[in-house]
């Protein structure tokens, strides 16, 4: 099952709670939730009571992208919040397999997260502990960046490691996605597509949803 996952990165932040039930209402599966430090990343944006103050208006999963570091300090944070999955960079932990631990301890599902040029290798040792792998298709920091095709091989492999493990963990792509690209996205291996200015930044976000579930009807007939 493909999921859509609207990165409130690019709603409008004035207009907050209402943007997030209108993404909802127009067919989006999950809200994605990215945390930018100022630290492991050039940019600051939001933290735990931002995700507290909308978890009351949906049930929908929010999926929490964590660009900290140290990671480890603020996890216990955003799952008392709501988050229903926090996934995190590997090298922003000192300790992967740890960190991995203290999420499933708080209630909440995990992923691991690869930058472009991060490799997959930790995957030989967590694998089988996650819930969800997002590959990002930009370096994090800013919304609205162009997809980098080059991380296409990289989704392939990982779809490749998830088959290997027998274990039903969603493969996310996150940075760039849009309509014209979410079909060749979803035929590299990828189920779960985190989409920013696509969605927000269009006036009927109805309207591209279905656009981005009509391609990805296409790969999966």
């Amino acid at each position: 099952m493909h999921l859509i996952a609207p990165s409130i990165l690019s709603a409008d932040f004035a207009r907050l709670g209402e943007e997030v039930t209108r993404v909802l209402a127009a067919g989006a599966d999950w809200i994605h939730f990215d945390v930018m430090d100022n630290h492991y990343v050039p940019n600051l944006t939001v933290g735990p009571l931002v995700c507290q103050a909308i978890r009351p208006l949906t049930t929908a999963p929010i999926d929490v992208h964590l660009m900290v570091q140290p990671v480890d300090r603020i996890v216990p944070d955003f799952a008392r919040a709501g988050a229903s999955l926090i996934s995190f960079h590997p090298e922003a932990s000192l300790h992967v397999d740890r960190t991995i631990d203290l999420i499933r301890a708080e209630g909440c599902q995990v992923g691991l997260v690869f930058n472009p040029a991060t490799p997959l290798d930790v995957l030989d040792y967590v694998i089988h502990k996650l819930d969800l792998i997002l590959i990002m298709s930009v370096n994090p920091g800013f919304g609205g960046q162009a997809f980098n095709p080059a991380v296409l091989p990289k989704v392939r492999a990982a779809r490749a490691r998830i088959a290997a493990s027998g274990r039903a963990i969603r493969l996310e792509v996150d940075g760039g996605v849009k309509v014209d690209n979410i079909g060749e996205i979803a035929r590299a291996g990828a189920d779960t597509f985190v989409a920013g200015s696509a969605i927000f930044g269009a006036p009927d976000y109805a309207q591209v949803i279905a656009a981005m579930r009509g391609e990805l009807a296409r790969v999966a007939a």
